[in-house]
């Protein structure tokens, strides 16, 4: 149980401590040896866990999705709103997330991306496969190819907010995206009752 508890540990502090080399000095710039370095672990320990840079930056990237609450309640698309605030929130106080997005923009166009966005892209669809189920989808509405779209949309927002403002502004963006987005997926009786903003700004208010 000790060697268990350590061996979560180590992996953790070698996370932590790529998120933080790899934001800052970017993928390719990035070394083993750095980041050996920063989590204070020996060689043996990081290669026990990763076997290469390849493999850590995608253990970095697939920490993305892991620590979101997917609640679910009477309004799927509240759902939806409130997830995607919940990551805009992260997005900006979070280098370990921070890091995940940036390695995954500068490998996709490597010969071995580090995709995440299938992720993000199968939790949206869920959702919105739930509220089309419930009546809130308007007829037509695809919830496959609309969450692909508005996972598309949230990256270029993020990216935009990273240029503006270093995603100080995200939660923000995000609602203006939803503002924008929601006329074209949600029936009148559901808009009605949709708080872009998300349903905890709602209740703050």
């Amino acid at each position: 149980m000790v060697k268990q508890e350590r061996a979560v540990r180590t992996r953790r502090a070698v996370l932590e401590a790529a998120a933080q080399v790899m934001g800052v000095r970017g993928y390719e710039a990035a070394t083993m040896a750095e980041i050996i370095q920063q989590a204070g672990v020996t060689k043996g320990a990081l290669y026990f866990h990763f076997s290469s840079k390849h493999a850590l930056a995608r253990a970095v990237i697939m920490e993305q999705t892991q620590p979101f609450e997917q609640k679910v309640t009477a309004s799927r698309l509240q759902d939806a709103i409130d997830f995607t605030h919940q990551v805009a929130v992260a997005l900006r106080d979070d280098p370990l997330l921070q890091a995940g997005t940036r390695i995954a923009l500068e490998t996709t166009f490597s010969e071995e991306p580090l995709v995440p966005y299938h992720a993000w892209i199968d939790i949206i669809t869920k959702m919105f496969s739930d509220a089309q189920d419930n009546g809130e989808l308007l007829p037509g509405v695809s919830p496959e190819g609309a969450a692909e779209f508005f996972v598309a949309s949230y990256f270029g927002v993020q990216l935009f907010s990273m240029a503006a403002s270093n995603r100080t502004d995200l939660p923000e963006r995000v609602t203006v995206l939803w503002k924008h987005t929601l006329p074209g997926l949600a029936t009148a009786g559901a808009l009605s009752h949709l708080e872009p903003r998300g349903s905890e700004e709602r209740a703050a208010v």
